[in-house]
C-alpha cells in the first residue's frame, strides 16, 4: 500500500477514502488519529491491524457538530450536556451507553462508547465531509503518540491510505477520557481538561485507581490509554523521582554510552551526559506539548537508556506523569526513599 500525504486542501479526497472503508491519519488539537468510518466495523478493523492494537482496546468516536452524539448514545444526562457545553469542541472524551449504532469493533465489546468532538479544523472538515470517526493515536501500538505529520509517516507508512499534514499538534496529549456511565463520573484518563476543571464543572469526579497504577489481572480497559505499558519507545525509560539537584547528581552517577537523561530546562547544564529537554520544571503545558516528541527523539538518537525526570502529577501535569509512568512500565526509582 503507498501511503499518500495530503494536506487541508485535499480533504474531499480524504473524505472519499474513508468513504470508501480506508484509513486516514488526521491532526486533532491533541495527537494526530487514525480514522475510519466509525459506524462500518469493517473499517474499524483495519485500524487494529494498521497499529498492532489489541482488540480489547477500544476506541473513541470523533464527532463535527453536538446533534451527531444523539444516534450514538442511547442517553445524553445533564452531566454531559454540562461538559459538552464548557469544554467541547476540545481535548474531552465523554463515556456513556452506546446505541445500536456502534459497532462492537468500536466499543471492544463494552456496552459504552466514548465520544469527543475535536477542535481541529481539519479533523472537523474530515467528519463533516465523511462521517463519526474512529481514531485512536496513528502510531503502533504501544509507541509514543505522534504530534506531527512525520511522526505518523515513521510508524504508519505502507500501512493506511493517506495522511493529512496540518502541522505540529497544539496540546500533545490524547484527550481526557471521563465516564458517565458510572456514578460518581469517573477520570478514566488525564489529559488537556484537568481534574479540577472537570470538579468545577459537574462536582464529584473520582481519579481511576488506573490512571496512577497498572490494571489489575483480568480487569477489561474501559477507556483508550488504560493499558499497562503504553507510549514506550524503544529505549527503557528510567524514571527518577525527587528534587532536581538530587535528579542531577543521580543522572550523572549513571551515565554511559547511549545513555541520556530526559529533564527540564533548568538541569541542562548540571547534567553530565546528553539530554533531551522536556520544558520548564512548572510548565505542565509546555511539557504535555513535547512530550510524546522527546521520546521519539530517544529511539532517534539511538540511546538504550533513559533516565527521566518524574513530573509532578497536578493538574495538566498528572497527564504527563500517567503517559510517562507507563512509558516506565510502572517502574520509579524515588530518590526521597
Amino acid at each position: 500500500m503507498e501511503t499518500k500525504m495530503l494536506d487541508g486542501s485535499q480533504i474531499e479526497e480524504a473524505a472519499d477514502i474513508i468513504k470508501k472503508g480506508g484509513l486516514v491519519a488526521v491532526p486533532t488539537e491533541t495527537v494526530y488519529g487514525l480514522a475510519a468510518d466509525a459506524l462500518n466495523g469493517d473499517a474499524v478493523k483495519k485500524i487494529f491491524a494498521a497499529k498492532g492494537r489489541p482488540a480489547d482496546n477500544p476506541l473513541i468516536v470523533h464527532i463535527a457538530e453536538l446533534s451527531q452524539i444523539y444516534s450514538l448514545v442511547r442517553e445524553f444526562p445533564e452531566k454531559a450536556r454540562i461538559l459538552a457545553e464548557r469544554f467541547w469542541p476540545g481535548p474531552l472524551t465523554i463515556i456513556l451507553p452506546k446505541s445500536e449504532l456502534i459497532p462492537d469493533e468500536v466499543s471492544a465489546g463494552l456496552d459504552t462508547v466514548a465520544v469527543r468532538f475535536p477542535s481541529n479544523k481539519l479533523a472537523q472538515a474530515l467528519i463533516k465531509r465523511s462521517s463519526p470517526l474512529a481514531a485512536p493515536s496513528a502510531n503502533l501500538s504501544g509507541s509514543p503518540s505522534p504530534t506531527s505529520a512525520g511522526h505518523v509517516y515513521d510508524d504508519m507508512n505502507g500501512r493506511i491510505d493517506a495522511i493529512i499534514d496540518g502541522g505540529s499538534c497544539e496540546v500533545g496529549v490524547e484527550s481526557t477520557v471521563i465516564t458517565l456511565a458510572a456514578d460518581p463520573p469517573r477520570l478514566l484518563r488525564p489529559g488537556g481538561i484537568t481534574l479540577e476543571q472537570l470538579r468545577a464543572a459537574v462536582g464529584e469526579v473520582v481519579l481511576d485507581d488506573a490512571v496512577m497504577n497498572p490494571l489489575k489481572n483480568g480487569e477489561q480497559a474501559a477507556s483508550p490509554g488504560m493499558k499497562y505499558k503504553h507510549y514506550s519507545p524503544k529505549a527503557d525509560i528510567v524514571l527518577i523521582k525527587g528534587a532536581s539537584s538530587d535528579f542531577v547528581d543521580y543522572v550523572n552517577l549513571h551515565k554511559g554510552e547511549n545513555i541520556a537523561a530526559l529533564c527540564y530546562e533548568n538541569e541542562v547544564d548540571r547534567l553530565e551526559l546528553p539530554v533531551i529537554v522536556m520544558g520548564e520544571e512548572n510548565d505542565y503545558v509546555q511539557q504535555a506539548n513535547r512530550l510524546f516528541a522527546a521520546l521519539r527523539a530517544a529511539d532517534e538518537k539511538g540511546f538504550k537508556t533513559v533516565y527521566a525526570h518524574c513530573p509532578k502529577p497536578e493538574g495538566i501535569g498528572l497527564a504527563v506523569y500517567n503517559r510517562i509512568i507507563r512509558a516506565a512500565g510502572f517502574e520509579v526509582t524515588d530518590l526521597e526513599k
